[in-house]
């Protein structure tokens, strides 16, 4: 059986299987083909120099910004991750935050279970109908998104690399989408290229009835720049589903009140995790069995 390399806790549902068709170990070795890691993972040319026979990286997720694609493609190794069968629940989720922001529900929330409704109405909050959401990365869950916010009765405005052919209205900047939008919706890869741009600039931009939604990857966010823009009511509130260094959050974040924080929950359903999981078994079979790969990135 081919060696798999498992450096991190993974879930029962996946390692289990993995166990049953392939020699699994959690430390370098130097007969390991196959390594498998969760989206985000850090894949080090340490760890690559370790592993001379290595064939495929298998990203149980989505995001792939942790894999060094440069030194893969070099050294011949094939890499995949696990796209489409997490875009709705993703999307649900962004929806949710915008929800969630727009009509305070957390605070609401805190408002009844801390008793405070018998001394006074909750304030009021502020509708969707007519908002524009501005979103960043037009892919598969940013349309998923759009989709998703027009129903809401929200207007749609992105920016990406190029204009798509989509009725929607496309900005040439991030800047000039953060000056159209009520809701900037983070939805881009990560990694070097997308690394903090929304900076401070970029929430000035957005302004003080201005939210950021944020479900792509946390480095996509200047982190001390957005606790600034919230502390100093640069931009109205945030609602959050993914952090720079998670799952460690800045304390300065956490008490932020007019904020919505989650703990990068975006695609855990028991329904969309186990969907991932199956493609990460069937690309490896496909894989060591000389076949096509079914999510290839490289």
């Amino acid at each position: 059986m081919p060696t798999l390399l498992l450096p991190v806790s993974l879930p029962d549902f996946l390692t289990q299987p993995l166990r049953a068709q392939h020699d699994c170990v959690s430390t370098p070795q130097v007969d390991v083909r196959g390594l498998v890691v969760p989206g985000g993972y850090a894949v080090t040319e340490t760890l690559l120099a370790a592993l001379p026979k290595l064939e495929i990286i298998s990203v149980f997720g989505v995001g792939y910004d942790g894999v060094p694609l440069p030194l893969c493609r070099q050294r011949g190794i094939r890499v995949t991750n696990t796209p489409d069968v997490l875009t709705d629940d993703v999307a649900d989720i962004a929806t949710a935050l915008v929800l969630m922001t727009s009509r305070r529900l957390g605070e609401a929330e805190q408002h009844l279970r801390g008793g405070a409704w018998p001394q006074g109405a909750f304030p009021l909050a502020h509708a969707l109908r007519g908002k524009i959401a501005g979103i960043f990365g037009l892919g598969r869950i940013g349309k998923a998104i759009a989709h998703r916010l027009e129903a809401h009765g929200l207007k749609i405005a992105y920016h990406g690399r190029q204009p798509q052919n989509l009725p929607w209205q496309y900005c040439d900047t991030l800047i000039e989408l953060a000056k159209a939008a009520d809701f900037l919706i983070v939805a881009c890869p990560g990694g070097p290229e997308t690394r903090h741009r929304v900076n401070a600039e970029v929430l000035s931009a957005l302004g003080a009835e201005g939210t950021l939604i944020n479900i792509a990857r946390g480095s996509v966010v200047d982190e001390a720049a957005l606790v600034q823009a919230l502390e100093n009511q640069t931009i109205r509130s945030a609602g959050l589903d993914v952090f720079e260094n998670e799952p460690q959050v800045p304390q300065a974040l956490r008490n932020c009140r007019h904020a919505v924080l989650l703990p990068h929950i975006g695609s855990a359903t028991h329904e969309t995790r186990r969907a991932m999981a199956q493609l990460v078994l069937d690309n490896l079979t496909a894989h060591f069995a000389d076949q096509p790969l079914l999510t290839p990135v490289v």
